[in-house]
């Protein structure tokens, strides 16, 4: 199931309703944990979170626990930031799952990129600016080469680059070595919908004003002409208490 960018209210009716039906729910990271006051008082809810540098509940465990607790007859959800199927490893559990032949549903949720372009008023298509859109991730699997990022540079006509920002040097210089010019407008966008912070800039530019802003994890980086119309098509307050708790900030 995906839990959505960050705000509880992008959350799906469908979602919503699986979660107050749950007898367990396996929650990640970047799911909001507001969302887990939907489900009963007798549900069980365990964090299974991933982030980077920091100890984390191992792939092969998470299979095991939802496994087990399936087995034991409990309905169980698996609530992962954003779309489980966009870079939230949703496809690997539920191979695991059909192996126990253990029956699943799909949830889709609204992934971090598309929600953070949007409440920072980029939109990633346009008809004159932006016919294709890649999403890619900055993030270098264990034991694989480097990412070649001068492939990217022509690759689509927006680019949204998930868990680049520690990345950020080297996927501008990449980009740039491929040949896209260092003055193609770039953003970056911290805590999508939640407490978005972002930023505009230029793929040369990025990693210093990332580095000024004091900007980090989690956060998606967004590449393209239409980046630009951001300042047009902006419909949040350089301040704005979305929900109690919620703000979302320009600079």
């Amino acid at each position: 199931m995906g839990a959505g960018p960050g705000d509880p209210d992008l959350l799906t009716l469908r979602a919503a309703r699986r979660l107050e039906a749950a007898d367990c729910i396996f929650y990640d990271a970047l799911a909001n944990p507001e969302i887990l006051s939907l489900a009963p008082k007798r549900c069980q809810c365990v964090d299974v979170g991933k982030r980077g540098g920091q100890p984390s509940t191992s792939q092969l465990l998470i299979h095991e626990r939802l496994i087990r607790a399936a087995k034991q007859g409990q309905r169980v959800v698996r609530l992962k930031g954003g779309d489980p199927f966009l870079f939230g490893r949703g496809s690997e559990e539920c191979l695991a799952l059909r192996a126990a032949g253990i029956d699943y549903e799909i949830v889709p949720g609204i992934t971090s990129g598309m929600g953070a372009a949007a409440y920072a008023g980029i939109p990633l298509t346009h008809r004159q600016l932006s016919r294709s859109v890649l999403f890619c991730t900055g993030q270098q699997a264990r034991n694989s080469a480097a990412i070649d990022w001068t492939r990217y540079a022509h690759a689509a006509d927006t680019l949204v680059i998930y868990m680049g920002i520690a990345r950020v040097a080297s996927i501008s210089e990449g980009l740039i070595a491929g040949g896209l010019p260092a003055t193609t407008p770039a953003a970056a966008i911290q805590w999508a919908t939640l407490e978005q912070r972002q930023l505009r800039s230029t793929v040369g530019e990025l990693p210093a004003a990332i580095q000024r802003a004091g900007l980090g994890s989690p956060a998606v980086l967004i590449v393209g002409a239409v980046v630009e119309l951001g300042d047009l098509l902006s419909w949040l307050p350089e301040t704005s208490a979305l929900t109690p708790g919620h703000r979302a900030t320009r600079q």
